[in-house]
């Protein structure tokens, strides 16, 4: 690949909310049909039985297999995994057929346990940003289907290290795997005959968006070289179709090659720049100031951001001990003193006055970190919790970022509820 051209980035037409119901399927040609949801399942047709490629989770699979069934009836021989996430798997109990092979990259049962281990830490922190919508969907499903499936947590029965391939139907199917990038698991599923390549969530849940090297949720560190590399396994098949997790189809060779492009550039862009600083003796915070892509490397931030990106390759590099402090090399945290400060700055009124003052100066961040004290003890001021609502709002119309939005919603909300006990 080239320097990035410039045009218009597709992440303009991409925003980042990109989950969506499931409310039937879109036809992508004559044998491909997407139906969306969490994340997109895709039905490929042929004259010896169907394979589908990803399964939603267990309250959107009734509805994907209606959808499927209203497109063609006949058996489903594989059901294709991108990725190990739940949104990816979650279905397969209720889609499957007796004969259906499912297929994974070897990394799978890894990752499965992986997610196993971690479910009830995770579960709660990605609630604020998916309990009230999945909430909503599965009673909607309840409602229209009775008793659910159970969220699978299916074993593959067949995996491969590097590539797998079969002929069904006459349709050619190629599996690579590409590790590390999404998932230990994830691979792109490619189509040789046609030029149509499935990538899941492979660049991150937007295509054009930076990618996202480390989630809100909690999750484990994704190496940028392996990201940006990511994209070179895709474009060296040159695709004019091309079908991600989340959003429509992206056509046409030139297109794809550019954003392709401006992806790998972009994260290149972001490590580089880390890793140069690291060098120079700069910390994280004055990293996460400086450092901005240049617009020709312009890209999306609805899922990742330039500055998380930053802090994922500086802690993947050096880990969790910033060499700020000697406190960090012990157990008590910082909040431990917080009511010492309250007290020297002569009671929680001087603390919200100061926040104020900064938020008027529009030093917001450098007021929320004054509130967090006051925020952090058990009884906090009715000013000091209306203030931090206020704050907290005016961040909302500024974000573009899935994560960043939902977490700024709930914890206005938080904050209301606590003012409500005041």
């Amino acid at each position: 690949m080239s320097a990035a051209a410039s045009h218009e980035p597709i992440w303009r037409s991409r925003p980042g909310e990109m989950f969506a119901a499931v409310v039937g399927t879109e036809p992508i040609n004559d044998f491909i049909h997407l139906s969306e949801g969490l994340s997109n399942s895709f039905l490929i047709t042929t004259d010896e039985g169907n394979i589908i490629v990803n399964t939603g989770m267990f309250f959107e699979a009734p509805y994907h297999r209606d959808s499927y069934r209203a497109v063609s009836d006949a058996e489903t021989k594989y059901i294709i995994f991108t990725q190990g996430h739940v949104d990816h798997v979650g279905g397969t109990d209720h889609l499957r057929d007796e004969s259906t092979q499912v297929i994974a990259q070897a990394g799978n049962a890894e990752h499965q346990a992986y997610d196993k281990r971690l479910f009830q830490f995770r579960a709660s922190r990605s609630g604020f940003a998916f309990l009230q919508k999945n909430g909503s969907t599965i009673r909607q499903a309840m409602a229209d289907y009775g008793e659910l499936p159970e969220q699978a947590a299916p074993v593959p029965d067949i995996t491969f290290e590097e590539e797998y391939t079969f002929t069904l139907g006459g349709l050619r199917v190629q599996l690579i795997a590409v590790p590390g990038s999404e998932t230990n698991d994830s691979l792109i599923i490619w189509l040789p005959d046609h030029e149509i390549c499935f990538v899941g969530n492979l660049f991150g849940c937007l295509i054009g968006h930076i990618p996202n090297l480390v989630t809100v949720r909690g999750d484990r560190y994704r190496d940028a070289l392996t990201c940006a590399a990511a994209c070179d396994v895709v474009a060296a098949l040159q695709p004019k179709l091309l079908l991600p997790g989340h959003h429509g189809p992206i056509e046409g060779k030139e297109l794809i090659q550019r954003e392709l492009t401006r992806i790998r550039d972009a994260t290149l862009y972001v490590h580089d720049e880390t890793v140069k600083g690291m060098n120079e003796g700069k910390d994280l915070f004055t990293l996460k100031q400086e450092i901005q892509l240049p617009p020709e490397l312009e890209v999306g931030e609805g899922y990742g951001t330039v500055r998380w990106d930053v802090q994922a390759i500086w802690e993947h590099y050096a880990g969790w001990f910033h060499h700020e402090s000697t406190t960090e090399l012990y157990s008590v945290p910082q909040r431990s003193i917080h009511g010492d400060l309250i007290e020297l700055a002569g009671g929680q009124s001087r603390v919200v006055d100061r926040a104020r003052a900064r938020f008027a100066a529009g030093d917001r961040e450098e007021a929320l970190h004054l509130l967090d004290i006051l925020f952090s003890q058990e009884n906090p001021s009715a000013e000091a919790l209306h203030l931090g609502i206020e704050i907290h709002e005016a961040l909302q119309p500024e974000s573009q970022n899935f994560w960043l939005s939902a977490w700024l919603r709930n914890e206005a909300e938080k904050l209301g509820k606590r003012l409500k006990a005041v």
